[in-house]
């Protein structure tokens, strides 16, 4: 029996079973594209100051897609040079290119390395098609999405990086070593992240053999941090990511715990001292580790010896003799600390890890992937997908009451972890190792996002046993099925080549898998009577159920199914509102129009929880109408307080009280976790005022709950306060200085010419009033805020009084410029001033303000305030240089979202007295976007290809402009 392939290529199929796809989505002989309302639509991407670095006319896109997926998936992911013929101007061709290839593939040898089994995946003709038009719908209808690396190089490239997840090793000699290095540029050169354990390197504290003193790990991670830093500038994808991972009984584990924290001392000192610490300046190029994440990897037998206090050996690699006993303890506390400071170390933990491992005859796991959720044996590599879950919520039209599809649900997995399975084997690799074990294990990374959205919707608090019983179902039928669909697959073309050697434990974690499934299924009814519904219970221990029997007879295709990772860009992709196990960030979300611009609305989960939850329709549009005011639900008219933990959110609101514990973020990690063949991207946010003992048992409740690798964040702790400290000189013995001549007062004449600048930042009106010398330089300051008489009016009218005086007697305005310029507190945000768009800070706005009038083209240059005219000379000079290179130098510093610029119709500044348009009149999805107030992170990264301050995503960070993403998927 032969199948056609394409003209001239044929294929043996075989007699062996099918693959069990069948259509549910499509109709035999039915275009699915016939089935959708397309439109043509313009995008362009604008940086930070207004000026486009992306622009594309005439794109054809289904009319559901907002304007953020059309902007974002044609500037990453449609393909060829701009102007040209071959440029995608389509969603269809985009799909079709993807789809079109992996179709062919799987009408190819399943393993195309073994000559022996010639067998393709699919079993007729009418099978592939089947599964070709599936897919096209699952994609163009934005319910699952592969990782940026399939669509970056799948029918682009003639064997395709399609992995977005990388696991290397590192051995004890400089040649392993280095080839780390070269491994790790390329990977990022190819649009992805990796990791590395690098443990087997000796410690700074043993000897070499010819006598001299190794330099240890921390000191090989200062190299690998600046290739990394230098491809992130050039990369033409996205930002280099990476982790690097130590080991705790390692004996350099407290200078690994240690070194970004103090780099990040170093940081501030240097930001006291003056020094431009805007993340492109020279300065900050010189603060390291600030490339990777970093995590200790930590067994059980650690754990328990910190919580007791008890004695840690630490042993040389190379001899595993002792080399130092510590407290345990004080190496958790030493890295609770350095987290405490600036976000690193997280950590990992080993035992657990290992205890689901369904290899370990080949190799145990001992790293990760940048974001910590693809976890496997060294040299290996992982491509992920992403399920969007608010999809598959339906509304009874009898009833009007909401349910989970969890037939389409198991259908979009069944095709996803086909499609995945399929693009193993055809895909290039980094080196030959990875090769091997991606061949040999087959690694897929099934994952969702839009869980927080989800839970919010259903009317469940994202922090209850409610919301976490419901995740964890949602969790289980996804491995589940997915599972059961891989040994499918093997009953086709034959299990994962290492399948055999590890058949026992494999099974074992398997029906570890399946008893977690019935010990949810098995809650008393009334713990999850407001959480998953019986169909999706006993879909979860159906799906464990088959996956086991048909492992059992069939073995599996996979040796990993499912992870949750991040989903920057991909969520874009699929109007996500929330990423990954991520909650809601903020209750208030931006929509970019068609025109441009972007319009301020209540996020669209905010109603339709409501009205499940019982209100009417009166009492929605007033909370609504409260939120949108006011940025908070807390307090609104008619809502219960009952109800309240059902809007919190990631980050508390400007004028809120309320935002998830730092618990209910651990507690759905160790719900979840069960259910997850590899780990989960997540980062724990704890407050600004979360003490160290806070982190430290963040930590410890992580390991109890379950949980696989942890990272934390606290608010605000790698801000870089600008300070200054003033002590007096004194000579080489000790005496003070000899008096030197008093200063003189240069007043102002009594009539003076001034000039006034109104400003806002974050709608926090004010004045500026300068009166000048008859020479035009600054000599007395007049600010005016709040009423007079305030607390607020009295401190600016004396600090404005010390700064003029200060003028009078010839302080030069450059060193007040050089001090106060990039000052962090609140309010800071978006200006209405094209020259300054972002302030972190009133006092920096004013002073930024003062540059701009007043200092001349040198000054500015050097303390990186740009007027338009210094803007066109610099472009001017670096004509024909790359254009983000030009975008870089070009960018003012920038310390949080810039604002938006204005579009007709009512004001979307944000103010309290704007009259924003209310939610039922915008159509389309909306999109998650920082907002003001805590939620925007002063020390997020600036997006390197369009200058926007990026916000988190997972345990990494993604631009809500232009979609560009720190992490690897």
């Amino acid at each position: 029996m032969t199948t056609t392939i394409s003209p001239g290529t044929t294929s043996t199929a075989g007699e062996g079973p099918s693959l069990g796809i069948k259509r549910y989505f499509t109709t035999p002989g039915v275009d699915p594209y016939a089935l959708i309302e397309w439109e043509r639509r313009s995008a362009a991407i604008t940086d930070e100051a207004g000026k486009a670095f992306f622009e594309q006319t005439d794109l054809e896109v289904p009319a559901f897609w907002s304007q953020t997926a059309t902007q974002v998936v044609s500037s990453k992911y449609f393909r060829g040079r701009i102007g040209t013929p071959e440029r995608e101007s389509s969603a269809r061709q985009m799909v079709d290119r993807i789809v079109g290839v992996i179709g062919v593939w799987g009408r190819l040898p399943a393993n195309p390395d073994a000559t022996a089994i010639t067998t393709p995946y699919f079993a007729s003709e009418d099978e592939a098609a089947t599964f070709e038009n599936e897919l096209r719908h699952i994609l163009i209808n934005q319910l699952a999405c592969f990782n940026s690396p399939v669509w970056f190089n799948v029918g682009v490239r003639e064997k395709p990086q399609c992995s977005a997840c990388f696991i290397l090793s590192v051995q004890d000699d400089m040649e392993s070593i280095l080839d780390w290095c070269r491994t790790e540029g390329m990977i990022f050169k190819g649009g992805s992240g990796s990791g590395i354990n690098l443990s087997p390197i000796r410690s700074a504290r043993e000897h070499l053999s010819g006598g001299g003193i190794a330099s240890g790990p921390v000191s090989f991670m200062r190299g690998a941090d600046a290739i990394a830093g230098s491809i992130k500038s050039g990369g033409t994808t996205r930002r280099a990511a990476k982790m690097v991972i130590l080991n705790a009984d390692h004996p350099d584990v407290l200078d690994f715990i240690e070194c970004k924290a103090r780099e990040e001392r170093k940081a501030y000192h240097l930001g006291a001292a003056g020094w431009d610490m805007s993340l492109n300046g020279e300065a900050w190029a010189s603060v390291q580790f600030q490339n990777a994440n970093n995590s200790v990897r930590a067994t059980d037998d650690f754990m328990r010896a910190a919580i007791a206090g008890s004695p840690w050996e630490l042993n040389a690699v190379a001899s595993g003799e002792l080399i130092e006993t510590v407290n345990a303890c004080d190496v958790l506390r030493a890295l609770s600390q350095a987290a405490w400071e600036c976000g690193d170390p997280g950590m990992q933990f080993h035992t657990t890890i290992n205890d689901w491992h369904t290899c370990p005859s080949s190799a145990p796991i001992n790293g990760s992937n940048p974001c910590s959720e693809y976890m496997h044996v060294d040299d290996s590599a992982c491509n992920l997908s992403s399920i969007n879950l608010l999809k598959f919520l339906k509304e009874d039209a009898a009833t009007s009451e909401l349910h989970f599809d969890v037939e389409a649900y198991c259908q979009v997995i069944d095709v996803m972890i086909t499609a995945q399975e399929i693009i193993v084997g055809r895909s290039s690799y980094p080196t030959p190792k990875i090769e091997a074990n991606a061949h040999a294990m087959r690694q897929l990374g099934l994952g969702y996002a839009n869980l927080g959205a989800l839970l919010m919707t259903l009317g469940l608090p994202y922090d209850s046993d409610a919301g976490r019983d419901y995740a964890a179902a949602v969790s289980a039928v996804m491995t589940g099925r997915a599972y059961a669909q891989s040994a499918t697959v093997a009953g086709r073309v034959g299990p994962f080549a290492a399948y055999e050697t590890n058949r026992e434990p494999m099974l074992r974690v398997i029906a570890k898998h399946r008893d977690a499934a019935y010990a949810l299924a098995s809650k008393e009814p009334g713990a999850i009577a407001a959480g998953p519904d019986r169909a999706l219970i006993d879909a979860a221990t159906t799906a464990w159920d088959d996956a086991l029997a048909r492992g059992e007879q069939n073995g599996y295709r996979n040796a990993q199914a499912s992870v949750l990772a991040p989903t920057g860009t991909i969520a874009f992709m699929m109007d996500c509102d929330t990423t990954g196990v991520e909650p809601d960030i903020a209750l208030i979300k931006f929509k970019k129009l068609v025109g441009g611009g972007m319009l301020r609305i209540v996020n669209q989960t905010v109603p339709t929880a409501l009205r499940r939850l019982g209100y009417t329709a009166d009492e929605v549009a007033a909370i609504v109408a409260y939120v949108d005011s006011e940025g908070t639900i807390e307090g609104a008219p008619a809502l219960r307080d009952e109800h309240l933990a059902v809007f919190d959110c990631a980050f508390r609101a400007e004028k809120g009280e309320r935002s998830i514990a730092p618990m209910g973020h651990v507690k759905m990690m160790g719900a979840i976790q069960p259910f997850i063949s590899g780990a989960i991207s997540k980062t724990v946010n704890v407050p600004a005022e979360a003490t160290v003992d806070d982190v430290m048992e963040t930590y410890v409740e992580s390991w109890r709950q379950g949980a696989k690798a942890i990272a934390i964040y606290r608010d605000g702790s790698k801000a870089v306060q600008p300070l200054s400290t003033s002590s007096e000189k004194k000579d080489e013995a000790g005496a003070a200085p000899a008096a030197s001549p008093q200063p003189v007062r240069h007043r102002l004449p009594d009539t003076r010419p001034s000039i006034t600048h109104k400003f806002s930042v974050e709608g926090h009106e004010g004045y500026i009033n300068v009166g000048m010398y008859e020479n035009g330089a600054p000599g007395e300051l007049f600010l005016t805020m709040a009423k007079e008489g305030s607390t607020l009016s009295g401190m600016m009218d004396a600090f404005a009084t010390s700064i003029s005086v200060a003028l009078q007697y010839g302080m030069p305005l450059r060193d007040f410029v050089q001090k106060f310029s990039h000052m962090r507190f609140e309010p800071m945000g978006r200006t209405e001033n094209r020259e300054i768009p972002v302030a972190q800070s009133i006092v920096d706005y004013i002073f930024r303000w003062l540059a701009s009038q007043f200092l001349d083209d040198e000054d500015k240059r050097e303390l990186g305030i740009l007027t338009p005219g210094e803007r066109a000379r610099l472009e001017a000079q670096y004509s024909g240089v790359q254009p983000e290179l030009v975008s870089a130098l070009v960018q003012p510093a920038a310390a949080v979202l810039p604002r938006p610029e204005p579009v007709e119709g009512p004001s979307i500044s944000g103010a309290a007295e704007d009259a924003a348009p209310r939610p039922e009149l915008v159509e389309g999805p909306v999109v998650v976007v920082a907002y003001k107030g805590p939620r925007v992170q002063a020390d997020a990264p600036a997006c390197a290809s369009c200058g926007w301050i990026m916000t988190r995503s997972g345990t990494c960070y993604r631009c809500e402009n232009c979609g560009s993403t720190s992490g690897c998927s």
